[in-house]
């Protein structure tokens, strides 16, 4: 397994890649489900943190892996069995995702995240017979320290519900803390330009599983009850978020900026809040519709902020990771207002959601007449 190269011309996603995400985005489908249930159930903390930590693991199974094959990726037979494992893994995962947010039951959630973490750990092993010196030694950190936390993660099964909640951010933190340590004097030979590519893709899908989301839960509504009065500024709203969401993302590319680790983790860090908004902007939107038609146990105000408070989530993270690296000026202060404003529309209840698509979209506008001007 040798690595690519950081300079490779037309390095592009893999067939199997593509693959990988279509079925990652099958867990990050039953986390929203489960998040937009708890939260029109009125279970705001259990939603929270269970789609909090559903969504890491998902997330960061999915970042070890895109970063991992942006530097190794061979492509032959035991390097696809080992992501089709993966693969089953992340599925396992999102069967437990159900049990995990109504009994707080981690065990099938976590046996599936363990697989595909100890599927990594089998592709940096590869790596570190094909390498040596610094390189090797990078590889070798990356499997000892996945293959430690796994081990906790299993030891986080056998304690008591009650202590576990102060536990797993732990777990959480060592999980964040392996790259930074494998990779402190060494980094391996990702590809700017692949790795952006990789991210924008899967933010793609997170955003058509978003726009999937809304479309199931407003047809829902529509089949039992007569509310398209109600139903239809939500959902155009919904769509102008998540068109405004696109737009804003890919209005420049941002794999000049990765050029080096520290600039790199922070990016690819941040996408937690940048992908997993996306995803709850969905979820949001399924509250949102069941507040219409009377079927959700939260006031109209709570279930506009479910999805506000995500867009406006999104807006300010996309900012703070893509755009003001390539704005100045008035520009460079359209996305975090933009934010504000969406999070100010919570306050007008169920006309909220238009409202925020409605800013949005204005915001798009506004960052391309002032680009055209600076241009």
């Amino acid at each position: 397994m040798v690595p690519r190269s950081w300079d490779e011309p037309h390095r592009a996603a893999t067939p199997l890649e593509l693959f990988f995400d279509l079925c990652f985005v099958v867990a990050v489908a039953q986390a929203g489900r489960e998040l937009a249930h708890d939260l029109a159930a009125g279970h705001v903390q259990v939603a929270l943190v269970g789609y909090l930590f559903a969504f890491f693991a998902i997330w960061w199974a999915w970042m070890n892996f895109t970063w991992f094959a942006s530097a190794y990726d061979c492509d032959d037979v035991p390097y696809r069995i080992t992501t089709l494992v993966q693969i089953t893994g992340v599925l396992i995962l999102a069967a437990g995702v159900p049990r995990m947010f109504a009994d707080q039951d981690l065990a099938l959630a976590v046996t599936g995240y363990v697989v595909m973490r100890l599927a990594m750990v089998t592709q940096w092993l590869r790596a570190a017979r094909s390498e040596e010196g610094p390189a090797r030694t990078v590889a070798l950190r990356y499997a000892a320290g996945i293959t430690l936390v796994q081990i906790g993660w299993v030891l986080v099964l056998q304690l008591p519900a009650d202590v576990r909640p102060y536990v797993i951010p732990l777990g959480v933190l060592a999980e964040l803390a392996v790259p930074l340590l494998a990779e402190l004097r060494t980094r391996t030979s990702w590809h700017p330009h692949h790795i952006a590519e990789r991210y924008g893709l899967f933010t793609l899908i997170v955003l058509g599983e978003t726009v999937a989301a809304a479309t199931v839960a407003v047809q829902s509504a529509v089949d039992e009850h007569e509310a398209l009065g109600r139903l239809v500024p939500i959902a155009v709203g919904g769509l102008l978020l998540c068109f405004a969401a696109w737009w804003i993302y890919f209005a420049r590319s941002v794999h000049e900026h990765l050029r080096a680790n520290r600039q790199a983790f922070v990016w690819g860090y941040g996408h937690y809040l940048v992908l997993g908004s996306a995803a709850a902007i969905g979820a949001g939107l399924e509250v949102a519709v069941e507040s219409a038609v009377h079927q959700a146990h939260i006031s109209e105000t709570a279930a506009t902020a479910a999805v506000t408070v995500p867009s406006a989530l999104y807006l300010l993270t996309v900012w703070l990771l893509h755009s003001r690296h390539n704005k100045s000026g008035p520009a460079q202060a359209v996305l975090p207002a933009a934010a504000a404003a969406v999070l100010a529309c919570t306050a007008l209840g169920t006309p909220g959601v238009l409202a925020a698509g409605l800013v949005a979209a204005a915001a798009v506008a506004a960052g391309v007449a002032l680009a055209a001007r600076e241009g």
